[in-house]
């Protein structure tokens, strides 16, 4: 078994019987925040569950102290709310049948930090460990800091592991910000229709935002039954639910590309989109 080397990292086995088995992994999720793998990389966790080839894990780098806290939990210490919120990522791991559950519990002053490099070198222990075929992390136009900083590492990270996995793909997925103005050709679109009584189950776990002032659970289904109705104007859905992500795959492959050039190219493809159709329809 590997070792972390953050002093307060954990790494939680729902099934002990598989305990010290993360090259099983199939789909590894990497996420800032206690919650935040049960909203953005719901495709990898319901891929792994019912397919006994296949296995999750999840990664969660912050410990969570500092988020909103209300009703019961409007009290709670910062120490207390980091036990509470990584008993309930635990809880959501045993739900959704994840391989694994690590906690790094770095503070987020310090992944948000230009000198992550701590983060980094976790985030690589694990990489090797794991060697998954598809990664879900935050995407590059997020407007939360500590997810951002999240993806800057997973792509450090992996950067700096030439050749580890040929055919990995790296998704970044949607949380705060949605990601339907993508165009299209850039846009990947993660059916996440199967098992919708399991999502809520997930979601409904983490009761220290939820009652505590955000109600992420009716804000994330509904985002996936959104995009699933306005995914395309002239066809009859496909999916009931659907989790839009970019494709940041390019980046680890290539590290003359520069990441602000490349979600910036993204950006002005809508910008272009939405000039075309003006210049189209306007006749000017």
């Amino acid at each position: 078994m590997f070792h972390l080397t953050h002093p307060q990292a954990e790494i939680f086995f729902p099934d002990p019987s598989q305990y010290a088995e993360l090259s099983k992994t199939t789909h590894l999720g990497i996420g800032a925040h206690q919650d935040d793998l049960e909203m953005m990389a719901i495709h990898g966790i319901l891929a792994a569950y019912d397919d006994p080839g296949a296995a999750f894990t999840g990664v969660t780098v912050t410990d969570g102290r500092g988020a909103p806290r209300n009703g019961a939990y409007v009290n709670f210490s910062d120490d207390a709310l980091w036990a509470v919120r990584n008993e309930e990522q635990k809880a959501a791991a045993k739900i959704g049948n994840y391989l694994a559950q690590v906690l790094l519990n770095f503070p987020s002053e310090v992944v948000k930090s230009t000198e992550r490099a701590a983060v980094v070198e976790e985030l690589k222990l694990i990489l090797q460990e794991t060697r998954p075929q598809v990664i879900y992390t935050h995407n590059l136009a997020d407007k939360h800091d500590s997810h951002v900083a999240v993806v800057l590492a997973v792509l450090e990270a992996c950067r700096d592991l030439p050749g580890w996995m040929p055919d990995v793909k790296v998704y970044g997925c949607e949380l705060w910000r949605g990601l339907d103005w993508l165009p299209d050709d850039h846009k990947v679109a993660l059916d996440v229709s199967a098992h919708p009584e399991l999502q809520d189950a997930l979601l409904a776990v983490f009761q220290s935002q939820i009652a505590g002032g955000k109600r992420y659970d009716l804000a994330a289904i509904g985002r996936r039954q959104a995009n699933a109705t306005f995914y395309q104007s002239y066809a009859v859905d496909k999916a009931t639910r659907m989790v839009y992500a970019m494709d940041l795959t390019p980046l680890i492959w290539n590290r003359e590309i520069n990441i602000s050039d490349f979600i910036a190219e993204m950006i002005q493809g809508l910008a272009q989109d939405v000039k075309n159709r003006y210049y189209r329809l306007d006749g000017e």
